[in-house]
């Protein structure tokens, strides 16, 4: 079931602007701490890929960052993320050091804000820590911290040479695949292995899908989560065309399922997919992309001001603010910001078309930045609507096939 922002009445404009916290809570809803903590400890990049919504999309508060998170910042939010773990006994955080390329905040940033994190944070709470890098930097000497300080790598790969640079290249037009091969070389071939958390890879969907898998597999990744372009109702994605029926993303995402649906064994995980077989199954969703669990997230910025996830740059310029900030304000205030609410109601903050979806508990409205429209707010299907039903069929048949072929082989 796919629309347009014309299929439905606007009675949800400004969505979630003028969603009634004080109601929802009178109600008995109450909000779930955060458990995952992205910190943009450096706000610039080395690449200059076309398609990211940090610098190239409808926000560009970048430009009004500092460079580097200073260690007065980083050490408030290091206080600020303890105390919210321990006013709400969290037995695990995550903790993702991101930028812009977070490996330009230098070692010492880095191993100031790891460091200062678990010994700060209360005796049982576990300490999980993720650096998402384009791997332009990823030297033996990172490798080594990284293996002293236990912080596990992901990377930013979009398949072979030519998918890889098509986007993902320097200021000067030069490309970044070799560089990038080199280090997740470096990364996986040696004694540094365990440290990979997987790839990040962008989709373009002029590029062989089957040809980019295989070439993500070349370096044994442990997961691959293949990422949709950002865009929305206003800004659509290359080759989505708003309200249309075609499918490109879904069939280009169908051709490396069928590959490791088939495979006779587990080549990698990849996050989309597995994340849809489990809410099929009636499990909840560990992932913002589909499903309707409750997002746990929360992005302090260089500056120390505290925000929603960045994806919401692709929508328009002070989309991702909250108006708070470490120095003056503690995380649990942003957990009634009506924005991050909006993330943690699950159906109630769906459309009303979403909301007649036989997938909709599956979908769960897609991600939250692709919904945008200036006319609804965030009160919209995702602007990948049809790929995403497409996709999650299709998904859903196979395996309903197989659980029948079973059953009568039983």
């Amino acid at each position: 079931m796919f629309g347009s922002p014309e299929s439905e009445p606007l009675r949800t404009k400004g969505f979630p602007e003028f969603l009634d916290v004080d109601a929802l809570l009178a109600g008995g809803w109450e909000p779930l701490p955060f458990q995952q903590f992205i910190l943009k400890v450096h706000s610039r990049c080395d690449l200059a890929c076309r398609y990211c919504y940090v610098y190239e999309m409808a926000d560009q508060s970048w430009r009004e960052q500092p460079r580097r998170m200073s260690d007065a910042i980083a050490d408030r939010a290091v206080e600020r993320i303890a105390e919210h773990a321990s006013r709400h006994d969290l037995a695990e955080i995550d903790v993702i050091l991101h930028g812009g390329e977070p490996l330009l905040a230098g070692p010492e940033l880095i191993s100031r804000v790891v460091r200062g994190v678990r010994g700060a944070v209360d005796t049982g709470t576990r300490v999980n820590v993720n650096v998402q890098t384009n791997g332009v930097r990823l030297t033996e000497a990172y490798l080594r911290l990284f293996e002293s300080l236990e912080i596990r790598v992901g990377v930013s790969l979009d398949g072979d040479a030519a998918g890889q640079d098509r986007h993902r290249r320097f200021a000067d037009g030069r490309g970044s695949h070799a560089l990038v091969s080199e280090s997740l070389r470096r990364l996986t071939a040696g004694p540094y292995h365990h440290l990979f958390s997987g790839i990040l890879c962008t989709i373009d969907v002029r590029n062989d899908p089957v040809r980019t898998y295989e070439a993500l597999l070349e370096y044994d990744p442990p997961a691959v989560s293949f990422l949709l372009p950002h865009g929305n109702w206003a800004d659509p994605p290359p080759f989505r065309e708003p309200g249309s029926s075609a499918t490109p993303y879904a069939d280009w995402l169908i051709q490396i399922f069928d590959v490791w649906y088939d495979s006779p064994v587990l080549q990698t995980e990849i996050r989309m997919f597995r994340e849809i077989m489990r809410l099929l199954m009636g499990g909840p969703s560990r992932t913002e992309t589909v499903g309707l669990s409750p997002v746990r997230m929360v992005v302090i910025e260089t500056d120390g001001k505290i925000e929603q996830a960045d994806s919401l740059k692709s929508a328009y310029h002070g989309a991702p603010e909250t108006r708070l900030h470490v120095l003056s304000d503690d995380l649990d205030r942003a957990l009634l910001h009506p924005a991050i609410v909006a993330r943690q109601i699950g159906e109630l903050a769906l459309s009303p078309l979403c909301r007649s979806c036989d997938i909709m508990s599956t979908c769960g409205g897609g991600l939250y930045a692709h919904r945008y429209s200036p006319s609804a707010g965030f009160a919209e299907p995702s602007v990948y609507c049809a790929d995403l039903y497409r996709l999650i069929t299709y998904i859903r048949d196979r395996c309903a096939q197989d659980v029948a072929r079973l059953r009568g082989a039983g």
